[in-house]
């Protein structure tokens, strides 16, 4: 894996990033640093690793040509189907790395938080394939509306625990995962399921993720004779799918890389998660990024219809995309993902997770030629959003 991301040696990605911890959290972030560069590199875990991605994760996912969808935007649509993973969506194969990084580093207990509920799905998943003890961090108010997802997890041997402070969401959840891992620092690996947290979690979960924008290249190579699309769209709450979607692309100036956050209700209703609309700079669950907060520096509640994009910040390397302008930041209210959501399940017999469904708003948004090859990240199934779906009930 190679990096296209220039990380300075304390985690920066321009102004963005380093390891805001406290001193209890610092052996393991120094043991984190130091050794996990050397232990993915090496040919034993890389060849482990995509093993299981083959065999386990199912990979590659396909690259699927939406050919109703084109013709309704009058391009060329390409779909990633990170759907189809074990899972049923991306979030595993960065916990597939994790995985093996815990082990070779003597971790016996895992921790996770988790929002949407597929990172904790993907947690939970891989701590049964290799026998190790999980507890995951759940909002109360994300449990009631993934309660899938939650059995899920207990089925496969986890126990889910409830957050309950503040708005009983996926930052409060991150919260409490934090709490954890301070009481608990010697014996107990944190599996961090977005570009989020302290160096080095943002860059080592995006290189985990970074076979989806890989494996784009080499399928497009063999369906279209180039490598590179015009454009690649992808949801963006904390960022993990977008990071793994844009990876080997952020150096190909040609392609345009369209990132889509949660409006909620409307950006001026005071009910949204798009950060880059209404965030500023300052420090959040171990990193500096761009987050909601207000003049006194108290983050704000973000909403969000998707438990997975109700976050009030992005990842360190997304503020530095959009601070630089390398990447295109447009948001996608509930409605507008809803619609869309309905959208693709109708045109191309796809149920989207309603996250990657803000992703599909965005092509409302955008201007296409036709000779353009766009490629929409589809990084989750919405199996887990059945009901929400029905309760909004506009179908």
């Amino acid at each position: 894996m190679i990096m296209k991301i220039k990380v300075d040696e304390r985690g920066y990605y321009g102004n963005y990033g380093g390891a805001y911890i406290p001193e209890m959290l610092y052996r393991n972030i120094e043991e984190l640093r130091e050794s996990w560069l050397g232990i993915i590199e090496g040919e034993g875990f890389r060849n482990e690793f995509d093993k299981l991605l083959k065999d386990y994760v199912g990979r590659p996912t396909p690259l699927y040509f939406a050919s109703r969808l084109s013709e309704k935007y009058g391009t060329r649509i390409y779909l990633k189907r990170e759907d189809l993973c074990h899972t049923g969506a991306h979030k595993v194969n960065n916990t597939i790395g994790q995985i093996l990084l815990a082990q070779r580093l003597g971790k016996k207990k895992i921790i996770a938080e988790t929002g949407a509920g597929q990172h904790g799905v993907a947690t939970a998943t891989v701590c049964a394939l290799m026998g190790l003890e999980c507890i995951v961090y759940m909002g109360e108010v994300d449990m009631a509306r993934q309660k899938p997802n939650v059995e899920r997890m207990r089925i496969l041997g986890t126990e889910v625990r409830a957050a309950k402070s503040g708005s009983r969401t996926l930052k409060d959840a991150t919260n409490e995962a934090m709490r954890h891992w301070i009481n608990h620092p010697t014996d107990t690996h944190y599996i961090i399921g977005s570009v989020v947290g302290p160096h080095p979690y943002p860059e080592m979960v995006a290189r985990f993720q970074s076979v989806i924008s890989s494996e784009i290249q080499s399928q497009l190579e063999d369906e279209i004779g180039r490598k590179n699309p015009d454009h690649v769209i992808a949801c963006v709450g904390g960022g993990s799918n977008a990071a793994g979607a844009f990876y080997h692309f952020y150096e190909e100036n040609n392609v345009n890389l369209v990132a889509v956050e949660a409006a909620g209700k409307g950006n001026e209703t005071g009910q949204s998660a798009a950060t880059t609309t209404l965030g500023k700079p300052g420090i959040l669950h171990g990193s500096k990024t761009i987050l909601m907060q207000t003049d006194d520096g108290q983050v704000v509640e973000p909403y969000s219809i998707s438990a997975g994009l109700d976050y009030p910040g992005i990842g360190p390397v997304h503020a530095h995309l959009f601070e630089t302008g390398r990447a295109q930041f447009l948001s996608a209210t509930d409605d507008e993902a809803m619609r869309a959501g309905v959208e693709i399940s109708r045109l191309e017999g796809i149920i989207p997770a309603i996250e990657t469904a803000h992703a599909f708003a965005a092509l409302d948004q955008l201007t296409f030629e036709p000779n353009h090859v766009v490629v929409v990240n589809l990084s989750g199934r919405g199996d887990k959003d059945l009901d929400t779906y029905i309760k909004w009930g506009q179908y």
